[in-house]
């Protein structure tokens, strides 16, 4: 059991991931230019003036678009991507007809505005706005197509070789940009599933951990000892008092004082490991419940007792010298635990009268 970083916890519980967004969407953006030069090239190529003259304009939007995205505008991109996917899908089918597969992007729009309100902003007022760009996205769609029943091409003729590769080309960026999509919500549900776990593990500690000396606090020392009197065996429970903890408080300062309770509690936990739980049951109070019959527990806490005084407590360039008293008491079954722990503070009260700095039991 380590100590508990307050600082790095509150950065865990309220940090945000800075930059994965801008950089997922600045990708995107770059995808959907880079298809549109290529339909620049071939509507060139096929002398279809109107479409190569709007893909190069659609190239220089989002080229433009990308400016948003580092200033993370991300909702102004949707609406520029949805409105010139929609109006491309319309010119399309007004100059070269249905058939060829440019009212497909339209399909992959539905899902963008929820993965948006997902990941950046889940207000309603936004829900409301995806839902509806949804809705219109499919009337959009089946608008395309009654339209393609009522027009003739004007560039029908021009494309005849090319309107099944069209097709194919369109269904594949599509399907592709759906894929991709799908895979980013479903990393972002996992990530987000794996860090709510991980805050509640935190939350977890911050609740049974002591925050000054990374002791177990007094909560959770009491669900550890109802557990071992559940167990009908015998343990020990000695309870530790700083000598003269006041003192060195009013000499050296609250923050020597706090200096020595965590060097402290890092002697305690070192020669309690595998051997029981240490917490902080109270100010300078330190409670253990140890694990292993009388004598080893005694031989254990009077190893701490020495530890500690011999152990130099340095503040501010000051040595400070510190003893600690240990009252040892066994728990029997049958006994309840408010007893043991009254035996032990007898116990350690005892040895406060009588000179401090030992374990008595």
């Amino acid at each position: 059991m380590t100590n508990v970083n307050i600082s790095h916890i509150n950065k865990i519980l309220t940090g945000k991931a800075r930059i994965t967004d801008k950089q997922k969407f600045s990708v995107i953006i770059y995808s959907v230019a880079l298809v549109h030069c290529f339909l620049t090239f071939v509507f060139g190529l096929l002398k279809v003036y109107p479409l190569f003259i709007f893909n190069i304009v659609s190239v220089i939007t989002y080229l433009s678009a990308s400016l948003l995205v580092r200033k993370e505008r991300l909702w102004s991109v949707f609406y520029i991507t949805y409105f010139e996917i929609i109006l491309h899908s319309f010119v399309a089918t007004i100059f070269i007809g249905w058939m060829s597969g440019f009212a497909q992007y339209i399909i992959a729009l539905v899902p963008v505005g929820y993965y948006i309100c997902y990941a950046m902003d889940s207000r309603l007022r936004k829900m409301a706005i995806a839902t509806g760009s949804a809705l219109f996205a499919t009337v959009s769609y089946l608008s395309c197509k009654l339209l393609s029943d009522f027009i003739t091409p004007a560039y029908a003729d021009n494309i005849v070789s090319w309107e099944l590769r069209l097709f194919i080309f369109n269904s594949i960026c599509t399907y592709t940009f759906l894929i991709i999509f799908s895979l980013i919500f479903i990393s972002e549900i996992r990530v987000s599933q794996a860090q709510l776990q991980h805050q509640n593990e935190i939350l977890e500690r911050l609740a049974n951990i002591d925050p000054l000396t990374g002791l177990y606090n007094r909560r959770s020392m009491q669900i550890f000892l109802n557990h071992a009197a559940e167990s009908d065996t015998d343990f020990c429970i000695a309870m530790c008092d700083i000598d003269d903890f006041k003192k060195i408080n009013d000499t050296y300062g609250h923050d020597a004082g706090d200096i020595v309770l965590k060097e402290i509690s890092n002697i305690m936990r070192q020669f309690m490991n595998g051997h029981g739980y240490v917490c902080r049951w109270g100010g300078e109070e330190i409670l253990i419940l140890g694990n292993k019959n009388k004598e080893e527990i005694k031989s254990i806490t009077e190893k701490i007792r020495r530890s500690i005084a011999n152990h130099f407590f340095i503040c501010d360039e000051k040595i400070i010298r510190c003893s600690i008293t240990i009252g040892l008491a066994v728990h029997k079954s049958g006994n309840s635990i408010e007893d043991t722990i009254a035996a032990a503070d007898y116990n350690l009260y005892h040895g406060k009268r009588n000179g401090k700095n030992r374990v008595v039991a």
